[in-house]
């Protein structure tokens, strides 16, 4: 396998890891959009969250959870997004489920994307079209 998340894993590639059990591994993102910004990623492969078993996910989360707050203390940060992307569209860049817990610090020169808006009636009908795929 080419992923580069599990060559990390098993220590075919360097990392700086701040966190590691059995199941999970925690490293500092090589190009970090704030120093500080880390990495959070199952051991076993997944290529998105949206095919990562919902138990895992959710010890996944709860580990995000943890994390956080010693990121936001090492880094001085004010506050964190957490971010992950979910196919190449969305950005993903490495094949492997991935959450990036980012610090931010006030006036770091970081925007968020602007918003669009809706239409008319579009609200309604985008409502309308998730709960209709929410149920099949």
């Amino acid at each position: 396998m080419d992923c580069i998340f599990c060559k990390i894993v098993k220590g075919d590639l360097p990392s700086t890891k701040v966190y590691e059990d059995k199941r999970f591994l925690a490293f500092l993102d090589l190009n970090p959009i704030n120093k500080g910004h880390v990495l959070v990623i199952p051991k076993d492969h997944h290529n998105t969250f949206l095919n990562t078993p919902v138990d895992l996910s959710k010890d996944l989360l709860a580990l995000v959870k943890t994390l956080a707050p010693a990121v936001m203390t090492a880094s001085g940060a004010n506050g964190f997004n957490l971010l992950v992307n979910n196919g190449k569209t969305a950005g993903q860049l490495v094949d492997h489920v991935h959450f990036h817990i980012i610090p931010r610090l006030k006036d770091d020169n970081l925007h968020h994307w602007p918003g669009k808006q809706y239409l008319d009636n579009e609200m309604e009908l985008f409502s309308k079209k998730i709960i209709k795929a929410l149920e099949k």
